[in-house]
């Protein structure tokens, strides 16, 4: 592994006075590294008894894998007390015991903030595990309990007395009980718990399933929440739905671009780039308005190598991640090409989720390093160009199996170059002289790809002309 050079933020630098217009200007740098603890640390599948255990501090070891990969960001999984997955929340003030306390915590942050990266919290508020203790009051007393109004409760017909009520649950689960967001008393909770953990030195929030809770609630809650924490980021989880409206309405950041991450991987199984030329277009609308969370896998869905069907392949969907507007996210293991399929069963993620070495990076399968390098190089691309963060995309050339996509801010452009095909490309791009990255050949104005080859293509370096000022 080679040296880094820490660019500490301890403090952690935060954006002062009223509410802005817009993210916060650090999200226009930052690269997260996504982490799923509870399946990263090799905790068990659910919460025990036992003491606590201080796993944490195996994240803190691979922090500096991260900053070499080129990550500034560590995006956290659940780590609050659960009863299983993390996503079944019985305290939002602490930490799991499985994973630690507060003091493992606090390291964590400073660990982070030392090699200058932000930190983000995995935030369940839509719903909560049957252990969460207003719902187990609900349980013993009905819907006498003080906190009935938290929860979506109703009483079965023909019921008799002690009869567990019915609640509302989140996609049928019934370990995940369903808040009511128009009770006040849990916009005070979220509120509370929020600011505790930005306290604690947080950088913001991802807001799980919060297409699941009305834009009100959390126009609401976010408001009290910048009021004292004005530079934290808040990033909601959205698979479908109009993303730009969802963003305003609710004044979050940004949210999840599902549309691009489905468009990245299946058009290219199916040799049909014109599915993703459609869903960049679209990417477009939302980047007028805001910057969205792009990545190319999560904790939710298949690893990329195992959705691909032709790994040649895996590289196309990595230059499109890194060069299209928005703030890339890459999960653990991607980056080593971990393989690893969702199947829609009880133990379903797990192989999603699985534990990194307990003794470091060289542990790992070397098999995965070449991987690891072409996300260093395309994050160092990336960062070289910062204006990619809200650059807009159109095709200078597009068919099923081909596609030379130039990539500009209005003064600066890339051309990010696609073949799906067993014969060589050729295309023109007047005014590029630089193979930036990737495998091709540029004569003049015309750029040459092998079979199933890809490139980004420039007009300089920045590092390069820097140098030569």
């Amino acid at each position: 592994m080679k040296d880094h050079q820490a660019t500490p933020l301890s403090p952690p630098q935060r954006d002062g006075g009223a509410r802005r217009a817009g993210a916060p200007h650090w999200t226009e740098h930052v690269i997260w590294w996504h982490v799923h603890p509870l399946g990263f640390t090799g905790a068990e599948p659910e919460a025990v008894s036992a003491p606590v255990r201080h796993r944490l501090d195996r994240i803190i070891g691979w922090l500096d894998y991260a900053v070499e990969l080129g990550a500034s960001g560590l995006l956290l999984g659940p780590i609050f007390a659960s009863e299983t997955h993390g996503y079944d929340t019985v305290d939002h003030h602490r930490l799991d015991p499985r994973l630690g306390d507060a003091g493992d915590f606090a390291r964590l942050v400073t660990a982070a903030h030392d090699r200058g990266m932000r930190v983000l919290l995995d935030g369940v508020f839509n719903h909560v595990g049957r252990g969460f203790p207003a719902f187990r009051r609900v349980l013993a007393q009905g819907l006498a309990a003080p906190e009935a109004n938290w929860f979506h409760l109703s009483q079965p017909d023909g019921a008799g007395p002690g009869a567990e009520p019915g609640y509302e649950t989140f996609e049928g689960h019934r370990r995940l009980v369903a808040l009511n967001h128009s009770e006040p008393a849990v916009a005070d909770h979220v509120t509370d718990v929020m600011c505790h953990w930005l306290d604690a030195g947080a950088d913001g929030w991802r807001l799980d399933a919060a297409y699941a809770v009305p834009p009100a609630f959390w126009a609401e809650v976010l408001t009290r929440v910048r009021a004292e924490h004005p530079g934290a980021y808040f990033a909601g989880e959205v698979i479908h739905g109009d993303y730009a409206a969802i963003v305003r309405d609710s004044t979050m950041d940004t949210v999840t671009q599902y549309e691009l991450w489905k468009a990245i991987w299946s058009s290219l199984n199916d040799r049909n780039l014109f599915e993703l030329a459609w869903a960049l277009d679209r990417h477009n609308s939302f980047l007028a308005s805001f910057a969205p969370l792009t990545f190319a896998g999560n904790h939710d869905v298949t690893r990329l190598a195992s959705a691909l069907t032709d790994l040649r392949h895996l590289p196309h969907a990595l230059a499109v991640l890194f060069t299209v507007g928005g703030t890339p996210v890459v999960y653990y293991g991607d980056e080593q090409a971990f393989r690893g399929v969702k199947e829609h069963r009880a133990g379903g993620d797990d192989a999603i989720r699985p534990p990194f070495p307990a003794g470091g990076p060289g542990e790992l399968d070397p098999g995965g390093w070449p991987v690891y390098r072409l996300h260093q190089d395309l994050i160092g691309l990336r960062r070289r160009h910062p204006w990619l963060h809200r650059a807009r995309s159109r095709p200078l050339h597009l068919s099923g199996t081909r596609l030379a996509l130039e990539v500009s801010d209005g003064r600066q452009r890339l051309v990010t170059v696609l073949n799906l095909d067993d014969a060589p490309f050729e295309q023109t791009v007047p005014g590029l002289t630089r193979v930036l990255a990737g495998e091709a050949v540029l004569r003049g104005a015309t750029v040459t790809l092998p079979g199933h080859g890809w490139a980004v293509l420039g007009d300089h370096d920045p590092l390069e002309r820097k140098g030569q000022s």
